[in-house]
């Protein structure tokens, strides 16, 4: 059964692969940053599994506790102040990381897992996740700390009421990176549209005077944005209401547009599950 975590947690799924060790090495600073726990989770598959084989299960055991001490020292070896916590959990990877992450304040993924090859890539539980879990979820592409610190985060907002929740959520990131901000906003119909955005913008520097927010406008597209500007990017975040959904920047199309670049994903849940 798990258990009711009710303090809030940076929570890390972990598979045993490289992908899921830099997905713990980011998470790092979100959970120094916010003086919370960063907790890691490895959850064992228990799959077509109607019978219990002593040996199997001894195996599996053993699997998960190597992947959970490998990515531990990892974490351990950054010497970080940060406070870790371990879980070895059993169940469907996806509902059982999702109930592990209920209360956390970030679920942080590997964007490509063990099996990637495979079947039953972290890359399908990554993008399970980020449309079901009860947090924001960060696709964690690659770790590189000695990468330029002043990329920007760009944030791409919808006209709805969920938009504010995560200019919001890009503007915290931005600010805990020190990093500039170019939000995409829809593609403007009307001249008064794009300056109502603007009117709005120019709220959102008032509250985060430290940053520069600059519109990036959206006239070609989310991911022709990223095509052209991924490698000067370190993080996107959107909402999980994006129009056409989040399978596009998770999936095959994200994967092509942030092809050999760091720049990391956080989908935001809707308003009412944040």
């Amino acid at each position: 059964m798990l258990e009711n975590h009710r303090a809030q947690r940076v929570v890390v799924g972990i598979d045993g692969s490289p992908a899921a060790v830099d997905a713990a090495l980011w998470a790092i600073d979100e959970a120094t940053d916010r003086d919370i726990p960063l907790r890691l989770v490895y959850v064992i598959d228990d799959q077509d599994r109607d019978t219990i084989d002593p040996q199997d299960q001894a195996r599996r055991l053993a699997t998960a506790d190597t992947a959970i001490r490998y990515a531990l020292a990892a974490v351990e070896s950054t010497e970080r102040p940060v406070k870790i916590e371990v879980e070895i959990l059993q169940g469907r990877p996806v509902r059982t990381l999702r109930e592990a992450a209920r209360s956390a304040a970030m679920l942080c993924i590997g964007a490509r897992g063990l099996r990637h090859s495979t079947r039953g890539t972290m890359g399908a539980t990554a993008a399970a996740l980020s449309v079901s879990a009860h947090c924001p979820v960060a696709i964690v592409r690659t770790h590189r700390p000695h990468r330029r610190r002043d990329r920007v985060v760009v944030v791409e907002v919808t006209d709805n009421a969920a938009g504010s929740a995560v200019l919001h959520h890009g503007l915290d990131e931005a600010r805990r990176r020190n990093a500039p901000v170019r939000v995409l906003t829809p593609a403007p119909a009307y001249p008064e549209v794009e300056a109502q955005w603007e009117r709005r913008l120019a709220e959102w520097r008032r509250c985060y005077p430290d940053l520069d927010i600059v519109s990036a406008g959206r006239h070609g597209g989310t991911m022709d944005y990223l095509t052209v500007h991924g490698e000067s990017v370190q993080l996107l975040v959107s909402g999980r209401d994006r129009p056409g959904g989040v399978a596009a920047l998770v999936g095959a199309p994200g994967n092509a547009a942030l092809r050999d670049t760091d720049c990391s994903i956080l989908v935001c849940a809707t308003p009412h599950a944040l």
